[in-house]
């Protein structure tokens, strides 16, 4: 079991309202007086690298909104070796989902990366799904498309070799609409991205900044051409970048 490491908290922060929610596809065109509810209910967290926000069949009581840092979502096998789930940056949805799974949470969650999340009640959701039929039928269609997400991921890690799948997870940080140059700056422990090992994850990484002529100068990553990446990590997969549409 893992120890809830030392963490500051914070009272909500006012100064950019509705900004995060707004992040999430989720949220985008629900109505205001609801966001409102959540954002007058949102409590601000700033949490250390290698804080347990949650651990895995904890009773679910609040979703999460990522404002910046990088989040582990994992869960432990019964050998207790550790299984990531997911990395997510700035602009994700943790926890939410969970409002199904007889309200405890399916996974853990554990910051990788010194992070500052936005915490909403639970109950608000749950109470928003009941009675406004319009965002039930969104959230129905939030949970088909996490699933997809993940059987995507079970196709890439068949048909894809590593610095592809390396590529995607980069695709994945990058808004559709833009074009390179673009720097991204990742989780100081790089080698959590795709589930790699270690040594997987520097010969991908080497194979890509050869392939690609990605610039590498610590955690950050600079692409010259989004077309060059986007032809070489989706020409082995199933779906049409962007994924999401």
């Amino acid at each position: 079991m893992k120890q809830v490491a030392s963490h500051k908290c914070s009272s909500h922060d006012h100064t950019q309202p509705l900004s995060e929610l707004l992040q999430v596809t989720l949220f985008q065109g629900c109505d205001p007086s609801f966001l409102q509810k959540l954002e007058v209910a949102g409590i601000t967290h700033r949490f250390s690298k290698n804080h347990v926000v949650f651990m895995q069949d904890d009773l679910c009581e609040w979703f999460y909104v990522i404002r910046s840092g990088w989040i582990k979502l994992f869960r432990q096998t019964l050998d207790g070796d550790e299984v990531i789930i997911d990395i997510l940056p700035a602009g994700k949805v943790f926890g939410e989902t969970d409002i199904f799974d007889n309200r405890l949470y399916s996974c853990s969650a554990e910051v990788v990366q010194d992070a500052e999340v936005i915490a909403y009640p639970i109950s608000m959701l749950r109470n928003e799904i009941a009675t406004n039929q319009a965002f039930s039928m969104k959230m129905l269609k939030h949970v088909v498309q996490g699933q997809r997400e993940k059987d995507k991921e079970i196709e890439h890690r068949t048909i894809q070799n590593a610095p592809q799948r390396l590529g995607c997870f980069l695709l994945r940080l990058i808004p559709a609409k833009k074009a390179g140059p673009i720097m991204l700056h990742l989780p100081y422990d790089k080698t959590l991205i795709a589930g790699m090992q270690s040594e997987t994850f520097s010969r991908a990484l080497a194979r890509l900044k050869e392939d690609l002529n990605l610039k590498v100068r610590g955690s950050t990553i600079e692409i010259e051409s989004m077309d060059a990446l986007i032809t070489y990590t989706c020409s082995a997969c199933s779906n049409v970048y962007p994924c999401e549409d």
